[in-house]
């Protein structure tokens, strides 16, 4: 069965750190691209990061993506953390040959003190 899991979310002041883990399983890895999203309560799913590259302007500088073949797994680390990045964080593999995407469940990240 495809399935992509995150972990690593919780709670976290102000200013910490955070590293999520998506780790993929049943499916050829290097066949599919990964990337991230977040959603905060009551707002859209944003596209966070790719695989190493990061497209949301407010965590430029602050969060990481990298990816590890040899584990299946992608990686987002979120350096000085703030309130305004609470939400559940997704991870998303889409298939570089046209198989359906598939999403995990998400892991939450509370960031307050």
């Amino acid at each position: 069965q495809e399935q992509v899991v995150e972990s690593g979310g919780g709670l976290v002041q102000p200013g910490g750190s955070l590293r999520l883990s998506c780790a993929a399983s049943g499916f050829p890895f290097r066949s599919y691209t990964m990337s991230w999203y977040r959603q905060a309560p009551g707002l859209e799913r944003d596209l966070v990061a790719g695989e190493t590259m990061i497209f949301l302007d407010s965590v430029k500088g602050r969060f990481f993506a990298y990816r590890d073949d040899a584990k299946n797994t992608v990686y987002l680390q979120m350096n000085g953390l703030k309130p305004e990045d609470t939400a559940r964080y997704y991870c998303k593999a889409t298939s570089l040959y046209g198989r359906p995407e598939v999403w995990g469940q998400g892991t939450l990240v509370t960031v307050s003190s």
